[in-house]
């Protein structure tokens, strides 16, 4: 596409641009109803069903309960119930009623650890909950609020800690870049309903380490993977190149993530009326130019590669849905911020390359991976159980940059 071709009008500024990113969302929300189960929500299959024997777990409802949240924030009827169903799920079973924080699957008979990366999501959860007015959500905000300070947020470090056993012992030796920042997106979400900005300068220690002080000075490749002593771990899971949430290499999907999330951190911290460092916008800008420059064809095929090894090397090729919606969020955001005309190219680029080959309107819902020459497939992400990725993109580029999602769309953000 030529810059200099590009027509004046901005998609973001159309009715008809808009008008298909809300009914798209409302495609992808009608298919996500059917992942609810009496103690959450579970994992759909590609046909869009719960397979059997499904069970609920902890990160699938915390995301869809943020979701619902969203879309009863939308004025969207009947998704007030599947809030107060999440929050309900969320406030049992799946919460550890005797050393507190949250099992990831609803079993506590296993230990499957304390995740910070999961805790995150549940705060993200609870603070779209209060919003949309589900009863008990409060209450799931004050706890969520509690683990995350007695238990994950380093004050020394400037950052979450990772991990834990069931009883708050045993903390794993490693801190993890994609945990942090997801913690950044609840921490906006937290500040915003809670009204403490607190929150907002613990988002900006955490960019600051892992984006600004990291990430800088490795040319704008996100290091996902360090030591407790945040000493790089470049050689992680190098034998299990293809893991889902710590893969080996560089992850250019988390640098278009972070890009848009320094973004709303900035313009969070100017309406609070705090000093946002000029580093923010400039590294939301490197970020995304390294991603695109990186792994957009790197191939030869169209697309973002998952991951690259530190030499740019594509490792895993499979196309991921939510490296693309995090793109289209992220080149949003950059064409709000800026108003530069490259934006909305990279914007066009991958909404067109989303409908081309992502969106399933025979199956409904996104296929949620695509193998190197971009055929549906499911190696690495079977089914279609997530909703957060595609439904944010969608709905991102028609709110500010600050406040938060939810809060932009309930429009009753607490005063500060």
């Amino acid at each position: 596409m030529n810059t200099c071709n590009l027509p004046a009008i901005r998609w973001l500024d159309t009715p008809a641009h808009n008008a298909w990113r809300l009914a798209e969302a409302q495609r992808l929300l009608a298919f996500a109803k059917a992942a609810k189960l009496p103690e959450g929500y579970g994992s759909l299959d590609a046909r869009g069903q719960l397979p059997p024997g499904a069970c609920a777990d902890t990160l699938n409802t915390a995301r869809m309960t943020h979701c619902f949240a969203l879309a009863h924030l939308q004025g969207l009827p009947g998704y007030l119930d599947y809030v107060e169903h999440g929050v309900a799920a969320l406030r049992g079973a799946m919460q550890d009623a005797s050393y507190g924080g949250w099992f990831a699957h609803p079993d506590g008979d296993t230990d499957s650890g304390k995740a910070a990366y999961l805790h995150a999501f549940v705060a993200l959860a609870a603070s779209s909950a209060v919003l949309a007015g589900a009863a008990d959500a409060p209450a799931l905000l004050a706890d969520a609020v509690r683990i995350l300070d007695t238990h994950f947020w380093s004050e020394e470090e400037g950052a979450l800690r990772e991990a834990f056993s069931r009883a708050w012992q045993l903390p794993e030796p490693y801190r993890g870049a994609n945990s942090n920042m997801h913690a950044v997106e609840a921490f906006l979400a937290l500040a915003d309903v809670t009204g403490d900005n607190l929150w907002l300068q613990r988002a900006l220690r955490v960019a600051e380490r892992i984006i600004h002080t990291h990430a800088a000075a490795n040319g704008y490749r996100v290091i996902e993977h360090f030591d407790a002593f945040w000493q790089p771990s470049p050689h992680y899971n190098q034998e299990h190149p293809a893991d889902h949430f710590r893969p080996y290499g560089t992850t250019p999907g988390h640098a278009l993530e972070w890009a848009r999330l320094l973004l709303h951190l900035e313009a969070s911290l100017e309406r609070a009326g705090l000093q946002a460092p000029g580093w923010l916008a400039d590294d939301a800008r490197a970020l995304f130019d390294a991603a695109c420059l990186q792994a957009w064809n790197v191939d030869g095929a169209e697309g973002f590669v998952y991951t690259l090894d530190w030499a740019d090397r594509p490792m895993v090729r499979a196309r991921l849905h939510w490296v693309h919606a995090e793109a289209c969020a992220a080149a949003a955001a950059l064409l709000q911020r800026t108003g530069e005309a490259q934006f909305e190219q990279w914007y066009r680029r991958c909404w067109d390359f989303i409908a081309s080959h992502f969106i399933d309107l025979v199956g409904g819902s996104w296929y949620h991976e695509l193998d190197a020459h971009n055929q549906p497939a499911g190696t690495l992400w079977p089914g279609k159980p997530d909703l957060y990725h595609a439904y944010q993109a969608l709905l991102l580029p028609g709110l500010p940059l600050a406040p938060s999602l939810a809060s932009s769309l309930a429009g009753n953000v607490t005063k500060r």
